[in-house]
This record gives structure tokens, sequence and C-alpha cells, in this order.
């Protein structure tokens, strides 16, 4: 199903509904009191015009008395002054009502919104994130899904206040209005109502207008945020190049096609506000012109009835000029619901069959069987890879840049499935596997490791979050991080900042390896972990990997041979085919990339000796 039909109109009114329906408590509470204020409102209109009446009669005797509601009628003992005394309490009681009524309105209202529906949608949100496969992230930027989870979410909420709530506090407002309009004078009310088809047809032409606005300017808000976190994270850059006049440039630009596409939007509003102002004013210049000749004809007197008339008009063209307000909301509340939805519905590329099964205890033996994977179906990465991996091997991955290691890497944890073939751990497919209970066996150590803003015991027991102190303190020496850890301020309590910026690149590298480690898991992935860090660091993160690896199947990326020379076996991967695979001292004496990168590092090694014998 094409997108535009699949979030079509109606599609996401009916989807908003349904999201509204969950939470119909709240949402009729608020209905019932719109409601209530609205017969409140006619309530304080009807008794002044009976003051009016009252009053009237009083000065001139002859004219009709008074219809008191409900077959009430004052004490005998009452003056024209007390009655309108007694009727003004009635009004300031009203008000009084009205004014209760309203705070209780508002906090129901902000109840629903902001602390059912938008947490509600933001989890929903950010769990589908949390089950969704690295597929849907290399598509979608960071600063796309930020924008979702925050901005989109709160403008989806106005579909609920902004346009279900005060649409049917609109239709029930205009029609206690009109209906008690008709019954005062039927003819007046058809005169003074016949500028509702034109507003109507208004309201309609520019909700279509506004939509495509308010989509391209949340793209263009995902522009700016883009460009605003690169900024941030890439500080180091900005300044070392003396950048930041350039960036300034840049984010004004950015900032002014959001403003500018705004801009757009408003003036579409600046058209249609006052003219739905304009159609609802005309109903009054109806009621005296149109009222005056019945008047004049005799067909209407004038009194508290026309009084209240005149005061349920008013109130009716306020309540009308709110549609451009309802309009704008409906675009921008379907604008975020498409984008918001559009995460909801994405399917889950690599998820745990109905019927998966727990692996049990792995040993980690490894196959891959004619392998062939592609990030798009119709452009592999990787062709056709077979191996097989003992139990408790190391095996070392090599190529050059783009051939394929990383996205081999990724298929072990099964990140992503296979296009064709298939492998297996211990003999079971890794589809037929639970996914969670296999990746808990994986433990993985990247280039750039991730460190989350806490602590550094809860950074290591991130995957084992009820490890006791022991297990944590077991891991981190494991990984050589322990003598480091309890030189810090508070030792393992001790607050990183964000993305461990206060550690050197080998005590975060450290640390990546002690998480992997805590649940002593039977399978390692080491994915260049050297290749930011200094010679000397490195030696001391080799030093923590050749410990970590003892007894585990691990798979070694790197293009630093010391590292990849203690594997048991190594892969070299050439334009995504497996082209050879030995030892160490196999490949080195065997014509191919591998001897051709030994020679080249052998080289760089000899040079500062050379030099400095020369």
């Amino acid at each position: 199903m094409a997108d535009d039909e699949r979030y079509s109109q109606g599609k996401l009114v009916r989807r908003l509904l349904v999201l509204a329906w969950q939470f119909r408590a709240d949402c009729l509470w608020s209905l019932s009191l719109s409601l209530l204020l609205v017969l409140l409102g006619i309530a304080g209109l009807k008794w002044l015009g009976l003051a009016i009446d009252v009053i009237r009669a009083a000065l001139d005797p002859s004219l009709p008395a008074p219809a008191y509601p409900f077959g009430w009628q004052p004490p005998t003992a009452w003056s024209s002054l007390h009655i309108v005394a007694g009727l003004a309490l009635a009004i300031v009681g009203l008000a009084l009502a009205r004014a209760g009524v309203t705070y209780a309105f508002n906090m129901i209202t902000a109840r629903l919104t902001q602390g059912e529906i938008v947490p509600a949608l933001r989890a929903q949100l950010y769990a589908k994130l949390q089950r969704l496969s690295f597929s849907f992230f290399d598509i979608h930027g960071s600063n796309s899904i930020f924008n979702r989870v925050t901005g989109d979410v709160q403008n989806t909420r106005l579909f609920v206040d902004g346009v279900l709530l005060q649409g049917t506090n609109l239709l029930l407002t205009l029609g206690a209005y009109a209906f008690f309009m008709w019954r005062i004078q039927p003819e007046l009310t058809l005169a003074c109502l016949s500028v509702t088809l034109p507003l109507a047809w208004l309201a309609h032409y520019y909700s279509a207008r506004l939509r495509p606005g308010y989509l391209r300017n949340r793209e263009l808000t995902d522009d700016m945020i883009l460009l605003f976190s690169e900024n941030v994270r890439g500080m180091q850059t900005v300044k070392g190049f003396a950048a930041e006049a350039h960036q300034v440039r840049r984010f004004e630009a950015a900032n002014t096609a959001v403003s500018a596409q705004q801009r757009r939007i408003f003036w579409d509003l600046s058209v249609f506000t006052p003219g739905t102002q304009l159609l609802s004013q005309l109903s009054l210049v109806i009621l005296f012109a149109y009222g005056g000749w019945l008047y004049v004809q005799g067909k209407i007197a004038l009194g508290g009835g026309m009084v209240v008339f005149a005061g349920l008009l008013q109130q009716f063209t306020a309540q009308v000029a709110n549609i451009a307000t309802i309009a704008n909301s409906v675009q921008q509340s379907l604008a975020a619901a498409r984008r918001v939805f559009e995460v909801l519905d994405t399917p889950v590329a690599v998820a745990s069959r109905p019927d998966a099964r727990p692996p049990g205890r792995l040993t980690g033996q490894v196959v891959f069987e004619k392998v062939t994977f592609g990030y798009h179906p119709d452009q592999p990465v990787l062709r056709e890879i077979s191996f097989a991996v003992r139990p408790g091997q190391v095996v070392g991955i090599f190529g050059m840049t783009g051939a394929g290691k990383s996205s081999l890497l990724g298929l072990i944890p099964r990140f992503y499935d296979p296009t064709a073939g298939r492998i297996t751990v211990d003999g079971q497919d890794l589809r037929d596997l639970d996914l969670d209970a296999f990746r808990r066996q994986v433990g993985m150590v990247y280039q750039e490791s991730f460190l989350f803003s806490n602590t550094v015991a809860a950074n290591i027991a991130f995957g084992h979050p009820e490890a006791t102190m022991a297990e944590i303190e077991r891991a981190a020496r494991i990984a050589s991080a322990h003598d480091f850890i309890i030189g810090l301020p508070h030792g393992y309590e001790t607050v990183l900042g964000e993305s461990g910026v206060d550690l050197s690149g080998g005590q975060r590298q450290r640390l990546a390896l002690a998480r992997a480690l805590i649940l002593q898991p039977p399978m390692l992935i080491l994915d260049d972990p050297t290749a930011s860090v200094d010679a000397r660091t490195e030696h001391e993160i080799v030093s923590a990997l050749r410990e970590a690896m003892t007894g585990r199947t691990t798979f070694v990326v790197s293009g630093r041979l010391n590292l990849l020379r203690r594997a048991d076996v190594i892969l070299v991967l050439e334009d995504g085919r497996l082209t050879q695979m030995g030892t160490h001292t196999e490949l080195v004496n065997r014509p191919g990339p591998y001897r051709d990168t030994a020679e080249l590092q052998i080289m760089d090694l000899d040079e500062p000796v050379r030099e400095a014998t020369a």
C-alpha cells in the first residue's frame, strides 16, 4: 500500500480516534464539562433577559408579565427590585459556577493530554525504537528520531484537545445556541446562520492547504536539529579548523528555511482567520438589518428575548471564529501523527519467531553456510561466505576498507539476517533461537564504545543490572580496568560525563570490555577495539583482551596484525568474498592482501631504525 494511501487524512483521523478512545473516561469528562459550560452560559443569558423583562414590565405595566422558567413564580411580597436583585445574585452564582467548571475542565484536559496521551504515546514510540532493527536506524537519522519522539508526539496530542475536544465542544455549543435562538425567532435564526455554509467551505479549503506545509516544516526541522547536534558533537573539529563563523552561517540558513516555511503557513492562516471572523461578523449585520425589518413589520418585539437572542448570536459567532484554530490544529496534528505512526508501523525486520526456543548455554560453535547479505537486497556486501568455527577458537577478520568486515560481525549477534544462506550456533539456526536470550551470550566491544552518563559500576553492569559488586569487580579485573577505576574520585561510584568524556580512550575501551564480560558470555565480538588508541594503550588493551578471549569463541576485526597474529584462524575478505583463510604464519607466506599489509607494517616499524642508523 502506498504511503499516501496508507496515511490518508481519513485513516489518520480514525487511528487518532482509536488513540483517544483509550482514554475515553477523561475525554467524556471533558466533553460533559464543556456541555455544562454551554448550559450555564445559556442560563446566564436567559436570566439576564428575564431581568430586562422584569424591569420593562415595572416601567410599563401594559406590557405582558415576564415568563418565569420551569413554572416558578416569585413570592407575591417581592417587588420588582427584589426580583431583579435575586436574578443578579443568580447570575453571579452562575458566573462562579462557570469559573469552577472551567477550572475542572482545564485540569482534566491537561491531565488527559500531558499526563496520559503524551507519556503513553512517547513510551510506545520509545519501546518500538528499542525493538526496531539496525536497518531502520541506517535509514533514519537520529535528528529525525529525536524530533518524532519529542515535537511530533506533542503535536499529535493536539488532535485530542485541539480538534476532538474543541471540535465536539464547538458542535455542541453551536447546536445549543442555534436551538435556543430558533425557539426565540426562527426566521431571524435562519437568516443569521446562513453564513455558516461559506464558513464550512472556507475551513475545508484552507485545511487542505495547510497539511503539506506542516509536513515540510517537520522535515526542515529535522535538518536543523541534525546540523545542531552534529555541531555540538563535532565542536572540537569546528574549533580546530576555526570554522565557527561557517557553522553559524549554515545554522542560520537552516533556521531561516524553517522560519520561511512557517511564514508560509502563517500567511495562509493570516488570510483564513480574518476570513472566518469577517463571515461570522456578517451574522451580526444580518441581525440588525433583518431583525430591524422584522421589528418594523411588527413580527418581533423588542425585549429580554431579543437581548438573549443577540447574546446567543454573539457567542455563536465567537465560537465560529474558532474554526480557524481547529482547522490549523487538524493539519498540524495529522502531519505529526503521520510521522509518529510511520515509526510505530515500521515492521521489525529482525525479531524472535513465535516458536523461538531458548538456546541454553552455548559452547560457541559457529558455522556460516553460503551466507549472502546486503543492506539492500539487490546490492550484496557479502557473497556466499562459508566457514566453521570450533568452540573457544579466536577468529581474526581482515580486509581492506569496504571489504565487509563489520557487516559480517553484525550477522553474528543477529543485528541483521542473511539475504541467503544461514548461520548456526551449536548446530541451531540463529533464526530459531530466542533473540534476547541469544544476544545475552554474546559480548561486544566496538571501536568507539559508548558509555552512559552514569556510575562506572552501572556502566559495567549495563547488561546485568542485578549484578553484585563482586561480579562487577571480577569483570573489571579481567578487563584490566580495576586499577584505574579505584583511582577515580569515587571509585566504582564515580559518575561519568557524557559518553565517558572524562576518561581516556584506553580506559573507555577497558570499561566496555568489562561490560561485555559481566555475563561471562561464551562468545565475544571485538570490532577493531585498538584502532583509536596509542601503542602503549594498545598493549594494555591487548593484554586484557588476551585474558578475556581465553575459553571463549572470539571474533576479532583489526587492521593491526599484532592482534590478529594471535588468532587461531584468520578470514581474509575482499569485496565481500572470503578469499583466504589460515593462520598468521600461513597467510604471511601466501600472496595476498594480508601479506602485503604485513610487509607494509614491518617496513613502517623498520623505518625509524633505518633513520636512526643513517
